[in-house]
């Protein structure tokens, strides 16, 4: 893409999504009709709102086993030590304010064709329409000698958390002049800039707390997201602190060894006083009790509705989904959830749902007040969500710093406009 999207077009899109919301839908001749959301994060707490503010009267359910959610979005931050993990943390109070009903249960399992969610109880929720917004499992089983077990001496730090503090504190005992590696997977996974956004704010706290220390990350891929702006970051603010393998020059991780925090490629093996490593993903297992994945692990959708393509009457959003161009971001996991209530109450009361545009803006951090970001509109094309052409693109290279410094600003002012809006 070559075209970055104007801030005017940008909140100009944003504007039209959030009006289409409020368009009044005809009246139910019946009982509320039953909705229930599987997931409080970023996709599964926007759904829950918004198909409240669309129809009051539906009777909407969201299931969510954690009473506070931790943000991913800024957790590199934390790990850098430069924000707290309180500044991440969220609770429900709000949604339940707004008259959905917050079940603080794990679903364990789901029946499409009785149209039932069983919770961790044994008690078990009706709908007439699911909503699954579990975001990513990972895949201990693709990476030899990587499990629950080896994460936590070699976290992955890919669920905001315990993870996220795991790794800082690992950083914080490590001795000047140790080597951190961070093992990044082939796509698709959450948040495709998350890793080089990562590797910049370490490299961040390694400059300014332990100068003598050094980062590899070692990379399934030969190309990544912002990739050109990240690598003139590393020359202009980490020169010779930041080694990037690809996966041509043998950077994908085959095996992992937590006793000797070994990392093993084809090329060689890389023993860190800190590793980082980013397993595979796939859709959270709930998606999979309810028959919504196929064989890559995540789930195909209809890109108007974000239906199942495999289980009727099942809606997928966020990370677990297969949105075609469309990343696995909080953005668009948010932006998704507006138009599926948006699909779903129309589809409740008998319409036929329009074919809708999506917009993504994802910021990363290369250094404190350097910002950079990448801009996506999307839209249904050949059964799946593909890019319009034009539209979108990355920060420009060339720029004055106080551009840079008000991505950065643009970054802080998204996390707290995204979350008051979903949590607040």
């Amino acid at each position: 893409m070559s075209h970055r999207i104007s801030r005017r077009e940008f909140f100009g899109a944003s504007a039209a999504a959030a009006t289409a919301l409020t368009f009044p839908l005809p009246a139910f001749a019946q009982a509320a009709a039953r909705v229930v959301v599987i997931g409080g994060g970023f996709g599964g707490a926007s759904c829950a709102r918004a198909l409240k503010q669309i129809d009051p009267k539906l009777q909407v359910t969201l299931v969510e086993p954690n009473k506070t959610f931790t943000a991913c979005p800024f957790s590199n931050n934390v790990i850098a030590g430069l924000r707290s993990i309180e500044q991440q943390q969220f609770g429900y109070d709000k949604i339940a304010a707004g008259g959905a009903t917050v079940v603080a249960q794990a679903a364990t399992g789901v029946d499409g064709a009785a149209r039932t969610v069983t919770l961790a109880d044994g008690t078990s929720l009706g709908y007439d329409r699911l909503v699954l917004s579990p975001g990513v499992d990972l895949r201990y089983d693709a990476l030899q000698g990587y499990d629950e077990a080896a994460a936590s001496k070699m976290p992955h730090a890919w669920k905001a958390g315990e993870q996220t503090l795991l790794l800082r504190k690992q950083l914080e005992a490590m001795e000047d002049g140790g080597l951190v590696v961070i093992s990044a997977p082939a796509n698709p996974f959450r948040c495709p800039p998350g890793p080089y956004e990562r590797a910049c704010l370490i490299a961040h706290y390694l400059k300014t707390k332990k100068p003598r220390s050094k980062l590899i990350i070692l990379d399934a891929k030969d190309t990544f997201s912002k990739q050109r702006l990240f690598q003139n970051a590393w020359k202009e603010f980490y020169p010779g602190m930041v080694e990037w393998v690809s996966l041509s020059q043998g950077g994908k991780v085959n095996a992992v060894d937590p006793a000797t925090n070994t990392l093993i490629t084809d090329f060689g093996n890389h023993t860190a006083q800190v590793a980082n490593v980013i397993p595979p993903q796939r859709a959270g297992r709930i998606a999979t009790s309810a028959g919504a994945t196929d064989n890559t692990g995540w789930c195909a959708i209809d890109p108007v509705t974000f239906e199942s393509k495999s289980a009727p009457n099942i809606h997928v959003i966020g990370d677990a989904c297969l949105a075609g161009a469309m990343p696995k971001s909080a953005f668009s996991a948010n932006a998704q959830a507006k138009v599926c209530a948006a699909a779903i109450a129309t589809l409740l009361s008998g319409g036929t749902p329009a074919s809708p545009k999506l917009i993504n803006t994802c910021y990363s951090l290369a250094a404190p007040g350097y910002g950079i970001s990448v801009a996506g509109v999307y839209q249904p094309k050949n059964g799946v969500l593909a890019d319009v052409e034009g539209a979108g693109g990355v920060s420009p290279a060339d720029v004055p710093r106080e551009f840079r410094a008000r991505e950065a600003d643009y970054a802080q002012s998204w996390f707290t406009t995204i979350t008051a809006e979903v949590f607040g």
